[in-house]
């Protein structure tokens, strides 16, 4: 039997295609009652109607129900932009203790295992945390960026372009002290007892803002060539102190001129150029920089108070009255072998003498008026000994 086409179409469909009758029918009467009541300009312009509908769904969609933040681990806080903040409200320290290294605690030497665990077990309530080589530029970006806590991109790029260790170092530790607070310690500095002692009771926390250690106390050395800018300073390789604090703040500005002034003096490009001595190092970021900051800090307070010198932090450094390791009130032990302080220190070079500040001046002055036989003579003796 020969299939003759309805005469009725669907516009859905292309001619040719079969169609029941019974669907035809509905279709053709939905059409009409439709092109009846709609106008044709308006059924042409439906389909953007639609899609405007559904754009305007989508954009309020996004406005009432936002988006889950991402859960990366480095995660911009926009809403906490302050350039700078000031300290927290509570007037307390952060219990947060801070270490930087050139490795993750994973990969800790013994010595520096050993020394580091010291932090943990005397402070279970502390958080603590390393800044290593590899993580390092995350956290300077994720405080110090446009999106982060402090809006200074200034201030990350200079630390990116800086090349000497340890310049970067110091600066990386000033710049936790003052967005984040807590505890800071060199990786070589062992904790004998609880950060809770680091305030003597008779004080309350919230009348201070930062704690110290006095590292060297010798102001007859003050116009000593070599240990002038030695001889009195505060110890930046433990520090306790509240987050926001403008010494801080203002250190890391003097830091920065500083290392510029350096590189326009040394006529290089860009501070990640500048070459430093030990000296230049100890007078730019380390004690002595550190010693000027927090003096110059106190000199401007309008609040006269009492300073007084305590060796809490530096003991067993046999000089400025300090004490041993074993003594009461000792807090903590620097042992020394991260930074090789001994061996860079500028009155151990000479090739003849040791150790004591007095003696090695007066060997000095007597060196210097030997004649080259005698002195040469000295040198060879000195070269058979062990050490």
């Amino acid at each position: 039997m020969d299939w003759k086409p309805s005469s009725t179409y669907s516009p859905l469909r292309s001619p040719g295609s079969p169609l029941s009758p019974t669907f035809g029918n509905m279709s053709r009467e939905i059409s009409y009652k439709l092109r009846n009541r709609i106008p044709s300009q308006m059924r042409r312009t439906f389909p953007l109607y639609i899609l405007s509908i559904i754009i305007f769904i989508l954009v309020l969609k996004s406005q009432v129900f936002p988006s889950r933040p991402s859960t990366s681990p480095v995660m911009k806080r926009t809403s906490f932009q302050k350039i700078p903040f000031s300290p927290q409200s509570t007037g307390t320290f952060p219990k947060k203790i801070w270490q930087t290294w050139k490795v993750d605690p994973f990969h800790f030497e013994p010595r520096d295992f050993d020394t580091a665990k010291t932090w943990t077990t005397k402070n279970p309530n502390h958080r603590y945390e390393v800044l290593t080589g590899g993580n390092n530029m995350l956290y300077v970006e994720d405080r110090y960026d446009p999106n982060g806590f402090i809006n200074r991109p200034d201030i990350v790029e200079f630390y990116r372009s800086v090349t000497t260790t340890i310049v970067k170092a110091d600066l990386l530790r000033y710049m936790v002290m003052y967005a984040d607070g807590g505890v800071y310690a060199d990786i070589d500095v062992e904790a004998l007892k609880s950060v809770d002692r680091f305030i003597p009771a008779r004080y309350s926390a919230e009348e201070i803002d930062m704690v110290i250690g006095i590292e060297i106390d010798q102001p007859e050395f003050k116009d000593h060539p070599i240990l002038a800018q030695k001889s009195m300073s505060f110890c930046p390789w433990t520090v306790m102190c509240k987050p926001g604090l403008p010494v801080m703040w203002q250190f890391l500005e003097d830091i920065m001129a500083w290392l510029n002034d350096v590189a326009d003096a040394q006529n290089v490009c860009s501070v990640g150029e500048v070459k430093l001595d030990f000296d230049e190092v100890i007078i730019g970021t380390g004690p002595s920089a550190f010693t000027n900051a927090i003096l110059e800090d106190m000199n401007n307070s309008a609040e006269a108070k009492k300073i007084t010198w305590e060796k809490k932090f530096a003991a067993g450094q046999g000089h400025s009255g300090s004490g041993n390791h074993n003594a009461r009130g000792t807090l903590v032990k620097h042992h020394y072998h991260a930074s090789n302080w001994p061996s860079k220190h500028p009155r151990f070079k000479h090739p003849a003498y040791g150790e004591c500040v007095k003696k090695w001046d007066e060997d000095v002055e007597v060196f210097k008026g030997l004649s080259r036989e005698e002195q040469k003579k000295i040198f060879e003796e000195k070269s058979r000994l062990p050490w």
